[in-house]
């Protein structure tokens, strides 16, 4: 786990145990990294991915912290870092043929994202 410092003008918001692998999440937050709120935003209600609903509400989450709780703008805020951790995988069994079990490792992630003014 990647453990951020935190400056005076960041805030941040965490989402764990999303179930869904970080691969998966990494190549959405690539995208919006650098990007302002309202464009970070307009970007991931747009692409065709199934990651992108948890990610707007760890970013709409991280705007909320930062206006409740600091006083931000939300219209002068940036997405600085966004990454996905791996969180505990879950493990389970499928039966097959001839009385077998195959496994299956279902994968869960932790999303960060770290917003600046």
């Amino acid at each position: 786990m990647v453990k951020t410092i935190l400056q005076k003008n960041e805030v941040r918001a965490v989402s764990k145990y999303v179930r869904m692998s970080p691969s998966k999440i990494r190549r959405v937050l690539r995208q919006i990294q650098g990007k302002s709120y309202s464009e970070a935003l307009l970007l991931l209600e747009f692409m065709p991915y199934t990651s992108c609903a948890p990610i707007i509400k760890v970013l709409r989450s991280a705007t909320a912290n930062a206006r409740n709780n600091l006083g931000f703008n939300e219209s002068e805020l940036t997405v600085k870092s966004a990454f996905a951790d791996k969180g505990p995988t879950m493990k389970r069994f499928r039966p097959r043929a001839q009385g077998r079990a195959y496994k299956i490792l279902k994968g869960t992630s932790h999303i960060t994202i770290v917003m600046a003014n």
